[in-house]
């Protein structure tokens, strides 16, 4: 820990202050002579500690990856990654949270040829999973040689499942082009966790490195895999590679799958915009996928500027009604303008009210049902209330259904690479990802009760309301983040009361 800290003294861009005293980091601003106080400070990093299997008692193989990754920078314990690298100046004391670094070991805890890994799948598809799953083949079978690896077919179900859904074995060769197209190769699906008898199974199979793709319930899962791995004595690693289009993993910066997704997002923004634009008082509805976090609905629309005119998504309130409400703010901008688009969250549901303040019931799902409330409103009534041209576009499916983009298809290599790194080095119930844009280790137990929402009072929902022009609507509704951190695609954590609950505060 002391290692870590002095190695990010020592890259520190500004100053150190003089006669800093022992284990205490301070900085004053570059050139400042005063000495008189730190004005930025780290007192003490808190590394969350990953699970060994040798801590569990297990033994190791103790061999050298020099032959498998010679070239390589090889790290250790002594490497970390910061959660947070915004400091404000202050005179209290200041303990950083930081993530065990990810990366290549000069020690596997497990001979590669007496290795046989298992590979799944889990949840709603995301761009992506299959550069996943052909990175974690690659680098299993190719640069570190183990016996075997199995892909399941059709989610945690596949274990204990006969039939189509029988395990795959795979080698390069089978996963050879699978990057090219999008879904994934061994299939998916929701639930079918059994863990009792997915650890028969991979004992049975004498299986002892998991690698678990999915999202929250998914990674909880693998959790409980682990831990049973334990209380059974069987040396398993288990690692996990977090995926989402909603990129609603709390603690990293994105998730795999999210760059491309907002990239299909927009081509369909940009053809509700061109349709609103050629139709007298075109009016754009543009639903996206986002339950409980509108990452993707706002960076399509930040990716759209000039063309988007509200951008409602599942963690801001607003009013359908009233002279502050939706309806009026619309027919503003199509008297204005003379045409408007709207990108939508399939989550904003949730946060409509009336013109009282009133929760609103939304049935159904919210894109028709908003579209019903503005041809009601739209009827010709009044010249406020003139007909619009309503298009409505939702491209869900197509979206979460495209192949990686050359950003994904790096990042998502880049996932599965450092997994394998840490599971065949001995390290279990971890998840990598991407933390201030360096590679970490996050304990799954660190992901529970936790989900990424956008932060509405953040910098960058910030910049969406200015580049939009909507209004704040209702903000005494909005979700509430655990603190005011900001991630960089503008997201904060929210942590709930247990796992049948949704990360958002109602």
């Amino acid at each position: 820990m002391a290692t870590a800290a002095s190695a990010l003294l020592r890259r520190a861009p500004f100053a150190l202050a003089a006669a800093v005293p022992a284990g205490l980091a301070g900085c004053n601003w570059l050139g400042s002579e005063s000495g008189d106080g730190h004005k930025f400070r780290i007192d003490a990093v808190d590394v969350l500690p990953i699970t060994h299997l040798k801590d569990q008692g297990f033994t190791s193989a103790g061999l050298s990856n020099q032959k498998s990754f010679g070239y390589a920078k090889f790290i250790s314990d002594d490497d970390c990654v910061l959660g947070d690298v915004i400091l404000k100046k202050t005179t209290d004391p200041v303990r950083a949270r930081a993530y065990m670094r990810a990366g290549p070991r000069e020690t596997l805890h497990f001979d590669p040829k007496d290795t046989r890994a298992a590979i799944v799948t889990c949840g709603g598809l995301c761009p992506g999973l299959n550069t996943v799953v052909k990175n974690l083949v690659e680098i299993l079978g190719t640069r570190y040689g183990v016996e075997k690896v199995y892909g399941i077919r059709g989610g945690y179900r596949g274990f204990t499942a006969v039939g189509w859904d029988a395990p795959l074995e795979l080698d390069a060769a089978a996963v050879g082009d699978v990057h090219r197209e999008g879904g994934t190769v061994l299939g998916t699906s929701r639930g079918g966790f059994d863990a009792e008898k997915i650890v028969d199974w991979l004992k049975a199979k004498r299986v002892n490195q998991l690698y678990v793709v999915g999202g929250d319930g998914t990674h909880r899962g693998a959790y409980k895999l682990a831990e049973l791995c334990w209380e059974k004595g069987v040396n398993i690693a288990v690692a996990g590679v977090p995926k989402t289009i909603d990129n609603d993993i709390p603690l990293v910066d994105r998730s795999f799958g999210f760059d491309t997704a907002v990239a299909e997002a927009k081509r369909f923004v940009d053809v509700a915009a061109v349709e609103a634009r050629s139709f007298p008082r075109g009016l754009g509805v543009v639903r996206l996928m986002g339950r409980d976090a509108g990452f993707l609905a706002v960076h399509a629309a930040l990716a759209a500027p000039g063309d988007v005119d509200a951008c409602l998504v599942p963690e801001k309130a607003f009013a359908l009604d009233g002279p502050d409400g939706l309806l009026a703010y619309v027919a503003d901008r199509l008297e204005r303008r003379g045409s408007a688009v709207l990108v939508v969250a399939e989550g904003v549901g949730a946060r409509v009210v009336d013109g009282a303040g009133e929760s609103v019931e939304v049935s159904g799902d919210v894109g028709p049902w908003l579209c019903d409330r503005f041809r009601d409103f739209f009827d010709g009534s009044s010249p406020l209330r003139a007909k619009a041209s309503l298009k409505y576009v939702d491209p869900s499916y197509a979206v979460r259904a495209a192949p990686s983009n050359a950003a994904d298809t790096i990042f998502c290599s880049r996932l599965a690479q450092h997994a394998v790194h840490g599971a065949l080095a001995g390290y279990t119930a971890f998840a990598v990802g991407a933390v201030n844009t360096h590679l970490a280790e996050i304990p799954l137990s660190d992901f529970a009760n936790r989900a990424a929402v956008c932060s509405v009072s953040g910098r960058l929902f910030g910049d969406l309301v200015r580049s939009t022009g909507q209004p704040s609507f209702v903000r005494e509704y909005d979700a509430v983040c655990d603190d005011d951190l900001e991630s960089p695609t503008g997201g904060c954590v929210v942590t709930w009361g247990g796992p049948t609950e949704t990360g958002v505060v109602k």
